[in-house]
This record gives C-alpha cells, sequence and structure tokens, in this order.
C-alpha cells in the first residue's frame, strides 16, 4: 500500500523540515521529492506536511505517520537482506557525541545489532569535535556528530541552541546582568561550548566557567544543582531543566550529521548499513528520554 520510496522520502522531509534539504540528501530533483509525498498523501488519504512558502511542519497525521513509516521501512530492509543473502560482517567503529546519551540511540543500536549480529560494533561516545578528529585521522568508520563549521556530512536534522538552566520551587534561575554569566560547559573542542562563548564576546558579556566535564550527566548534574547555565540543543533538553533568557544572547543553530570516514570495503558496507537506519528512525533523536 504504502511504496518505500515514498516512505523514505517522508522521512527525510519530516527529518530537515525542508523539500530542498532532504532533495539534496537523497540526490533527487525538489519536484519528485514534493510528488513522492503528494502520492503518500493520496495513498494515506491524509495531509502529512503543513507547509507554506516559509517552513515545514509535520501535521498530527504526519506524527502518526513516522512510527509506521520507520516499521515499514524496517521490515522491508530486513525482507530484503534475507532474500538477498547476503550478510554484513566486520568490524564498525561508530562515534556518536554526548548529546545522544539521553535520546532513544541505544535502541537503533539495539535494533541493528539484532538484524547483523556478525557484525562488530565498536561504539565511542565523545564530544562531536574529538569525533571529526578522530573520523579525519582515521580512527572512526561512521560518526554521528553536531557539524563544525564549514564542515560536510548528510544532515540528521537541524535544531536550536539554547541556554538551560534549573527550575526551583518553580522559579526558573535568574541571571545578574551585572555580574559574569556562570557557565556550565564541555572542555575543548566542545561544539556547544565554542558558540557560548562565541556569542557572549560578541555581545561584550562578561563569563566565567562554572562547571567543565566532559560527560553530559555531569553537566546535567550541575545545571540542576544551580551552578549556571549550559548552552544545549532545544529538543533534548534534559528532565529538570528549563529553557533559561535572562539577557542572554541568540546561540543561533545546530545541525546534526552524519560523516563517514575512507575505511575498508566491509566496514563501508556496515557504516551504511547503519547511516540507513539512524536516518530511518531519526526522529527518535529530536527527544530527550
Amino acid at each position: 500500500m504504502y511504496d518505500p520510496a515514498q516512505l523514505r522520502t517522508f522521512l527525510a522531509v519530516a527529518q530537515t523540515l525542508s523539500f530542498t534539504r532532504a532533495a539534496r540528501r537523497l540526490g533527487l530533483r525538489q519536484s519528485t521529492v514534493s510528488q513522492h509525498v503528494r502520492r503518500l498523501e493520496d495513498a494515506a488519504g491524509r495531509t502529512l506536511f503543513a507547509r507554506d512558502t516559509h517552513s515545514v511542519e509535520l501535521t498530527e497525521d504526519g506524527e502518526a505517520m513516522l512510527g509506521f513509516a520507520r516499521t515499514i521501512l524496517e521490515a522491508h530492509e530486513r525482507a530484503a537482506s534475507f532474500f538477498a543473502g547476503t550478510r554484513l560482517r566486520g568490524r564498525l567503529r561508530f562515534g556518536a557525541s554526548e548529546d545522544f546519551v539521553l535520546t532513544e540511540l541505544p535502541e537503533i543500536l539495539k535494533a541493528f545489532r539484532r538484524e547483523h549480529p556478525e557484525v562488530d560494533l565498536e561504539l565511542t561516545v565523545e564530544l562531536s569535535g574529538t569525533l571529526h578528529r578522530r573520523l579525519a585521522e582515521g580512527r572512526l568508520d561512521l560518526v554521528l556528530a553536531k557539524r563544525h563549521a564549514g564542515a560536510d556530512g548528510t544532515l540528521v536534522w537541524r535544531d536550536e541552541l539554547v541556554w538551560i538552566g534549573a527550575e526551583t520551587g518553580g522559579e526558573r534561575l535568574r541571571i545578574d546582568p551585572q555580574e559574569p554569566v556562570p557557565l556550565i560547559v564541555y572542555p575543548p573542542p566542545g561544539v556547544t561550548r565554542a558558540r557560548a562563548l562565541e556569542v557572549l564576546e560578541r555581545q561584550g558579556r562578561a563569563w566565567r566557567i562554572a562547571c567543565s566535564s566532559g560527560s553530559l550527566n555531569g553537566l546535567v548534574a550541575a545545571a540542576r544543582a544551580g551552578l549556571g547555565v549550559m548552552a544545549h540543543t532545544r529538543s533534548l533538553i534534559p528532565p529538570g531543566l528549563v529553557r533559561i533568557r535572562s539577557g542572554l544572547p541568540d546561540l543561533g543553530g545546530v545541525d546534526f550529521v552524519l560523516r563517514h570516514g575512507r575505511t575498508r570495503a566491509r566496514a563501508q558496507e556496515a557504516a551504511d548499513a547503519l547511516a540507513a537506519a539512524i536516518l530511518a528512525g531519526g526522529h527518535r533523536l529530536h527527544r530527550a528520554r
């Protein structure tokens, strides 16, 4: 009933919220992307996207289709792999940034290991900057991380960076405009650290490091204790923390991308399969647990 090609196009649009970026990711014309979405909407008998000349948003029915599309495509891939008679093998060195510790990435990896039991998956969780460096050094085969300025990669989704902090008794952390901003940050080469310092210095705002940790759990604990504010992805705000404004400067957007390394053919096949699984389930990474 539902064409897999149309479902893949639907997922690409849902994850990028852009017909243009979805077309670029899939290597299709924008008219083809529009046609795929229109035909899928006709098959479902529902409108999946609310769109105008400026924005694209999922409708309630579109949100429901996300889960169905992922399930259908996963079943399709399992069947194709079974009847093709090929099994992926070898070692796959995959790096994921700390941002995904509290998301459903582990479930995606669990499903991948179940479908490809002969792939030796080696997971590295690190800062985005560290992962990009290791990929360039040939120490990783595939990376899922924030995009560095000017870096390439396949867009998984685009989000907004915001300031977050503690909320106590219904009252949010307040930042004294006359005092240095207390920052909770990753150590260098953290992407969010660099962005936070850049926008504060551009505004001429004084700052101090209240906590530095390479662990997301460590940063979250410091933020919950009210030690300061941290720059974080808006859709992945951890429980117990809220968005803080307090006259702080806008942090701008952030891209999460998949990047492939120059690896052995067998590892490349496994990396391609894992990248496809992440792109198909990318909507599950847009929210904190």
